[in-house]
């Protein structure tokens, strides 16, 4: 029932552009009595937010005007009577001879000034004549006249843009009405556009504002009356002009009698000069208004507020009584649901309802409803229900794809799903958010995929000069260099700027869910620099029953995140490359996806999803992605742990559940969940403190685990899907053997549609809310980065040579290219690897990576299993300050550690981003000559690890579209 935003691109496809003003040096001088006319018209349009102000051209000749028109192309003239030597009536005779089509207006100082021109009578050669009154807007009324008239046919048909019809012959009061009648639909329909839109959005709102058009006699009135009758929403006549070539002094009142025939609701206002016509105008009925009235211009306005509905919506009682108001389409649903049934009915049976959206240039909704009547529903509740339904779908369409301001009037979370607070920058994963919103908008109907209903959580994003605010108020750029913990200490004790805390303020009163803070430095998520992971997100239950502690809770969630920017894991990734303009912090606040279950709230999938799959097993391929989820909270994935990854193409092919025992190896034992209960909100140094790690047989009643585990039968050694008696084990087989919901067709669809509009390799989170009846589940998108892949330009050849004498060969090797800056390699010793020391194993890594680091010496780093994983058992739990110097980086999969690559994890992205080579050597499949390394010289030995230098920097070469490698020295 209403039209999306593409609509208003195609409207007022003919503007004007540029202006020829012919004119006296003495009639310049008059219009530009008060400032250059240019500089006034581009004021003006300024001042109305109109776009693309006309440029201007005066010449004082006819016969310098002739010559301009042929030298260039014109969209308007504007001439003078006096041109020297030729009148404006000859002139524009001439003009028409070669440029039929180009509307010339005659612009006069007074009407005195044409009086004595006999051809002012007859109008060939002019199209308009108009009288200065030294009143700017004049201008700016001419050139948007013009456009209205070039326009109105195809607005009309496109749109059903709406006509008003000013019926005027004195040139004088012709001007007048013109440039107020201007000026007040212009600036009312600025007013009325919501505060929420966008810049842009209202600027093309504006384009299907009213357009006017101006007649001079009945005839020509009554012609566009009769072509444009759909469209027209009000009519301004004169009590007298001319009719059948002669002055009628009843043609305005038979103008309008005749109108009102016809349409018995249209808004009718005669404005005249006689006084004793107004019972007359009156009984039509129509609105009257005295030419010569002191308040004339109040009176018009006056007119367009109530009758033409630019004004606040006034409820009313049939007698008469106002029981509300409404100024925006937030306040006049609240108002539909709760007046009177009998205001319900007395405006209806009016059409002021569909007036008043109609001004708020919603025309396909207004139109509609104007078609509809009380008796075609049931009773006059499913008519109010039905309004107000369609008014909140009109407002939740109207933001979607949009990030509008907050707004402690309009602010309502229902409806808005992306707001922002300050002027500063998103940060880079807000923009990566904002733009997949836009995208997704943009895209056409996704909101729902083959029954999978498709969401953005609701999202706040406070810019940047918050951050900045922030630091500055309280001097804390003093604490840049100190300890982490010193550094969250200083953050807490800082005071909010007041304007930052009043609106956050506003937004949490208003928002009751359990809610993510989350980072968005200028860096994060950036193409090339993703920064993916290395900044704080807090969770919060957000249900303490008094708002203060919960207020408080907040704010410290975000001065933590704010703090993070300046922790250690950023400083070691980035290396200290980036400069500090770019350590500027954007927060995102969203509503967490998922339900609670007694005392926990979690969702019931979470995942991360790539277009690039850097280890296609047949029949994948490296371009048809890869996804990989788990129960609960995205930590799982992210940080490295037991998920399921699969191929969103081939969603059944499952090389990590192959077998049983591979499904009971493989499967996941553990999620994350947010504690619910009050004591579980306090908020401190560790991100993690609100999340709880259950295990799966603990909640195994609760309807995600209930759906989404199978049962192991020990007696048969087999897996049975569904819910029977016996070990739960998590395998998602409704999902993805009996396709409950459509999760890969929505990840391939994100995954295109982020490819297309980033131009790269993206990589998503989302969630899913799984709910007892399918249809009402909901995929959440959470995140998008762009993936770094293809940089393989450089040609790059591995001789048979080379891989006799390699001491390494691996075909899953990331990376491109030829790297010669290593000689040393610091690698796990197998007889001393025990998977339950790997933290002690951290630990020994960091400090030897503390030294290589100062002594400037890159290395490569050789180990088990996953590096850089939260769960300690499938690798080694190292941060990026552990491993900062690291140059490349080789994952062993043997005997100490036997765990598939974690793709979708953010330590694996962003070694990917940094273009650190990543080697896979798989036992049985790759090779790595342990000897060679034995009997390097030992730089250090300690209790897990050996640092070995060779003498001379070791040869590193990686072929990446074969995925190869080779590591080798030269003899």
């Amino acid at each position: 029932m209403y039209s999306d935003f593409t609509i208003y691109h195609e409207l007022m496809a003919r503007k004007v552009h540029d202006i020829l003003l012919v004119c006296s040096p003495y009639d310049a001088f008059i219009m530009e009595e008060g400032g250059s006319l240019a500089a006034r018209i581009i004021e003006e349009y300024q001042g109305l937010n109109l776009s693309e102000p006309p440029r201007l051209k005066r010449i004082s000749s006819a016969e310098e005007a002739l010559s301009c028109l042929k030298d260039k192309k014109y969209d308007l003239v504007i001439a003078s009577p006096h041109v020297g030597d030729m009148d404006a009536w000859c002139l524009g005779r001439e003009i028409k001879k070669n440029n039929p089509d180009i509307p010339v207006v005659l612009l006069a100082n007074s009407e005195q000034a044409v009086a004595s021109y006999p051809a002012m009578l007859s109008y060939e050669g002019i199209d308009h004549y108009f009288v200065w009154t030294a009143d700017p807007d004049l201008m700016m009324a001419i050139i948007k006249n013009v456009e209205d008239r070039l326009n109105v046919s195809a607005d009309t048909e496109k749109a059903g843009v709406r006509v008003l019809i000013i019926v005027e012959d004195n040139p004088e009061y012709r001007s007048f009405l013109l440039s107020l009648a201007y000026r007040e639909v212009v600036s009312q329909t600025q007013k009325i556009l919501a505060d929420s839109l966008t810049y842009g959005h209202k600027l093309l709102k504006m384009r299907a504002r009213p357009k006017i058009l101006v007649a001079q006699n009945f005839e020509d009135a009554l012609q566009l009356y009769e072509r444009f009758k759909p469209y027209v929403f009000g009519v301004f006549s004169d009590g007298r002009f001319p009719r059948a070539g002669k002055l009628d002094k009843g043609a305005g009142i038979s103008f309008l009698r005749r109108i009102r025939k016809e349409i018995n609701d249209l808004p009718l206002l005669l404005v005249s000069s006689e006084p004793s016509i107004r019972k007359s105008v009156l009984k039509i009925p129509a609105v009257f208004v005295d030419k010569n009235s002191s308040f004339l211009t109040e009176k018009i306005h006056h007119f367009l507020l109530t009758q033409l509905g630019f004004g606040d919506f006034v409820f009313r009682m049939p007698d008469g009584d106002v029981v509300g108001w409404a100024s925006n389409f937030r306040t006049f649903e609240e108002k539909l649901r709760t007046i009177p049934e009998e205001s319900f009915i007395y405006h209806a049976n009016r059409n002021h309802f569909s007036t008043w959206i109609m001004a708020r240039s919603e025309i396909e909704m207004a139109s509609g409803l104007r078609l509809l009547h009380i008796g075609d529903f049931t009773s006059y509740n499913a008519m109010r229900n039905f309004l107000a339904d369609n008014i909140r779908s009109l407002r939740k369409e109207r933001q979607r794809g949009i990030v509008a301001r907050l707004s402690s009037r309009d602010f309502d979370p229902e409806v808005m799903d992306f707001v922002k607070i300050g002027q500063g920058s998103l940060g880079g994963k807000g923009r990566g958010l904002a733009f997949m919103a836009g995208q997704l908008a943009a895209s056409g109907n996704l909101a729902e995929i083959s029954g999978l209903k498709v969401k953005f959580p609701q999202t706040l994003v406070i810019g940047s000069d918050g951050f900045d605010d922030f630091i500055r108020k309280n001097d804390l750029h003093r604490v840049r260099k100190k300890k982490d913990s010193q550094i969250a200490a200083a953050f807490l004790q800082g005071k909010m700027p007041e304007a930052l805390e009043e609106e956050l303020a506003v937004y949490l009163a208003r928002i009751t869910g359990p809610l993510s803070i989350r980072s968005s430095s200028l860096m994060e998520d950036a193409q090339f620099t993703p920064y993916a992971g290395l900044f704080s997100t807090y969770m919060l239950a957000n249900n303490h029953h008094d708002f203060k502690v919960r207020f408080a809770q907040f704010l410290a969630a975000v001065k933590l995140v704010y703090a993070s920017i300046w922790f250690c894991a950023p400083r070691a990734f980035s290396g200290g490359q980036y400069r500090e303009s770019q350590e500027k912090m954007a927060v995102i606040v969203q509503e967490m996806a998922g339900r609670q279950y007694g005392d926990y709230f979690y969702p019931a999938i979470s995942g991360v999803a790539q277009s690039y799959n850097y280890y296609p097993v047949s029949p994948m391929k490296a371009e048809e992605g890869l996804a990989s989820i788990a129960l609960g909270f995205g930590r799982t994935v992210v940080e490295g742990e037991k998920s399921l990854p699969f191929s969103p193409l081939y969603p059944k092919n499952l090389p990590h559940f192959s077998t049983v025992e591979d499904i009971l190896a493989n499967a996941q034992r553990y999620f994350y969940a947010l504690k619910m209960t009050e004591e579980g909100g306090a908020i401190g140094f560790d991100p993690l403190g609100n999340l709880v790690k259950r295990e799966i047989v603990s909640a195994e009643d609760e309807f995600p685990v209930n759906l989404l585990a199978s049962t192991y039968i020990a007696d048969e050694h087999r897996i049975r899907d569904g819910s029977h008696p016996g070990p739960k084990v998590i395998t998602f087989a409704q999902i993805l053997k009996y396709r409950l919901i459509p999760l890969p067709e929505v990840i391939q669809e994100f995954l295109k549609l982020g490819k297309q509009g980033m131009g790269c390799p993206v990589e998503i989170e989302f969630a899913v809310d799984l709910h007892p009846d399918p249809a009402d589940s909901v995929f959440y998108f959470l995140q998008i980065r762009p993936m770094v892949v293809g940089s393989e330009r450089l040609d790059v050849e591995i001789s048979a040579a080379e891989e006799e004498k390699a001491f390494c060969r691996s075909v899953q090797a990331l990376g491109h290219g030829k790297f010669e800056n290593m000689a040393d390699i610091v690698y796990v010793k197998a007889e001393s690897f025990e998977a339950g020391k790997t933290r002690d194993i951290a630990r020994q890594i960091s400090q030897l990576n503390s030294r290589l680091q100062k002594e400037d010496r890159p290395y490569m780093l050789i180990g088990p299993g996953r590096w850089g994983t939260a769960d300690p058992w499938l690798g080694i739990p190292v941060q990026w300050q552990d491993i900062a110097g690291a140059a490349a980086i080789v994952e062993l999969r043997n005997e100490m550690l036997k765990v598939d690559p974690s793709q979708g994890s953010h330590f694996f992205h962003n070694i990917i981003s940094l273009g650190i080579p990543y080697v896979t050597v798989t036992e049985g499949k790759d090779f790595l000559d342990w000897k060679v390394l034995a009997g390097t010289t030992s730089v250090q030995e300690t209790t897990f690890l050996n640092h070995v230098r060779f003498e001379k920097p070791f040869t590193l070469k990686i072929n990446a579209p074969r995925s190869n490698c080779v590591m080798f020295t030269e003899a």
